[in-house]
């Protein structure tokens, strides 16, 4: 059963509504008002810098300083591309789900019983939380890659407290 679409099983009316949801992107902190002005600075300070040399005879240097801005122009580019790639989790009390997009458009997605998955998290001593997985019946996922050492122990707070509400069972 997909997120988008349900089966034959039941209606949305018959499933329990989510404990837990989260939409985990990649963080950018450039927007893009800032990546033109980036590329005008850069593309006006390449140009005066390429005409001095063009002045002193230097002529193909004019030429390097235009790949630069070309290929800032493309990392930037490929940058924003990859931001367009989330996780997405939901937890039910029958069911978790965790939905992976890649900037491709590849959806990947892992489903579990919330009752028998557990939360492991791998703890750096300086870094703090390196990684988040999710192991349920010898299968395991990571999940919130995109998050910082802070945002993870935050999220994993979280979705601990939602696999002890789903194990709970709902509220009547």
């Amino acid at each position: 059963m997909t997120l988008d679409n349900l089966s034959a099983t039941g209606s949305a009316l018959d499933r329990a509504p989510p404990i837990f949801t989260a939409i985990i992107t990649p963080h950018r902190s450039l927007k893009p008002r800032g990546f033109l002005i980036l590329m005008a600075v850069m593309s006006v300070a390449s140009f005066a810098a390429g005409l001095a040399f063009l002045m002193m005879g230097a002529w193909p240097v004019l030429g390097f300083f235009g790949l630069d801005v070309a290929l800032l122009y493309l990392a930037f580019r490929i940058n924003y591309r990859r931001a367009t790639a989330f996780e997405q989790v939901i937890v039910t009390p029958e069911e978790m789900t965790v939905r992976k997009v890649s900037h491709h458009g590849k959806v990947r997605e892992w489903t579990a019983n919330p009752l028998w998955v557990r939360l492991e998290q791998e703890v750096d001593a300086d870094y703090g939380v390196e990684r988040l997985d999710l192991v349920s019946r010898g299968e395991r996922v990571s999940v919130a890659g995109f998050l910082g050492p802070d945002e993870k122990v935050s999220f994993a707070r979280a979705l601990t407290e939602a696999l002890a509400q789903a194990r709970r069972g709902p509220d009547r």
